[in-house]
């Protein structure tokens, strides 16, 4: 089984010991997921929708989860001026153990998430999603409302299944990217309207069964290239990546494998220039920072250390064809997460 093993036929994800039927990464959910298969106690599922939607000026980021004995629901606003700005607010809740009910499959459905201050919505119909968010009070007693639309017509995505170094854990997750954004974000008066010829937003929807602590580099990014929707997703640290990894390319809805991505973020600070390196020379990139999204949680048991950053990125991408793909200063991110949970 080679490296970028490809799931081809649809099957169940897991086994009857619940395990991964197998191991490998695909163009679109082929593998079904039931959470009444998992074989590990509740508070090991961890279950979550996140989207992001970003311009060149600014973005927001909206995350669903329920991560068995800890759910997070988190709403950030960021802004890349002159004086780059970004506020998080977050709402923990103990012990949802599965009942915030998060739907089993990204292609239809809805994600809900309701309490006294936040009331946040993810709706996935044909060829459309739709992101809805209330949260009162979400920075100096101001409140944080958007609606927004994607579009998702007929297009690939990464998909990829890979377990851990023991019994039952698995990762099952799904990036979509190139999603064209409509619709608008509005804080302190002032409204942020997304364009569908420049903006995109990207679905991060995860599920399984993790070990308890992990460290993970994750990035990603969309753009317009004179009317071709490009993007990108690359990462490592998810789990036992023998059998593929969640590295590539999307141009005009079509996915382009890539081999292994490594991550030089620089010793000195997140926010000095780092450099991405294939391993297949496809992807070779210059990353600027603009602003570092940072966040520490330490609660003994439960430690999170987070540096999500914005920043610039230009190099160049080859295509699965040999198509060089050139780009140059376009707004993405990517991240180094260590988390005990």
């Amino acid at each position: 089984m080679s490296r970028n093993h490809e799931v081809i036929e649809p099957h169940e994800l897991l086994d009857e010991h619940g395990e991964l039927v197998e191991p490998g990464w695909s163009r679109k959910l082929i593998q079904t997921y039931d959470r009444s298969k998992i074989k590990a106690p509740k508070w090991r599922i961890k279950e979550w929708d996140y989207y992001l939607v970003l311009s060149d000026k600014f973005a927001g980021a909206f995350t669903i989860s329920d991560d068995g004995y800890i759910g997070l629901q988190s709403v950030s606003l960021l802004i890349f001026g002159d004086t780059p700005y970004e506020h998080t607010e977050t709402i923990l809740n103990p012990f949802p153990l599965g009942n915030i009910k998060l739907p089993q499959s990204s292609t239809s459905g809805v994600t809900f998430y309701e309490d006294k201050r936040l009331c946040m919505q993810f709706e996935a119909t044909n060829n459309t999603r739709h992101i809805k968010c209330h949260f009162k009070n979400f920075y100096n007693k101001k409140d944080f409302i958007c609606d927004i639309w994607l579009e998702q017509p007929p297009m690939d995505s990464m998909v990829i299944a890979t377990p851990w170094d023991r019994k039952h854990a698995f990762y099952y997750n799904q990036k979509i990217n190139c999603m064209r954004a409509s619709g608008y974000m509005e804080y302190d008066n002032q409204k942020y309207f997304f364009n569908p010829s420049t903006d995109f937003g990207t679905l991060d929807w995860g599920r399984g069964v993790w070990t308890y602590d992990n460290v993970w580099y994750w990035g990603s990014g969309n753009c317009d290239l004179n009317g071709n929707s490009f993007g990108f997703n690359i990462g490592y640290g998810f789990g036992n990546t023998k059998a593929a990894t969640e590295n590539v390319i999307f141009y005009n809805g079509k996915v382009n494998k890539l081999d292994d991505i490594t991550f030089h973020i620089p010793l000195s600070s997140y926010t000095d220039p780092w450099k991405f390196t294939s391993s297949d020379g496809r992807f070779e990139m210059d990353f600027t920072p603009v602003i570092d999204r940072c966040a520490h949680i330490d609660c003994k048991i439960i430690s999170s250390d987070q540096h999500q950053v914005f920043g610039r990125m230009s190099g160049t991408a080859i295509l699965d064809n040999g198509e060089r793909i050139q780009v140059n200063n376009m707004m993405c991110f990517a991240e180094k997460v260590h988390n005990k949970y």
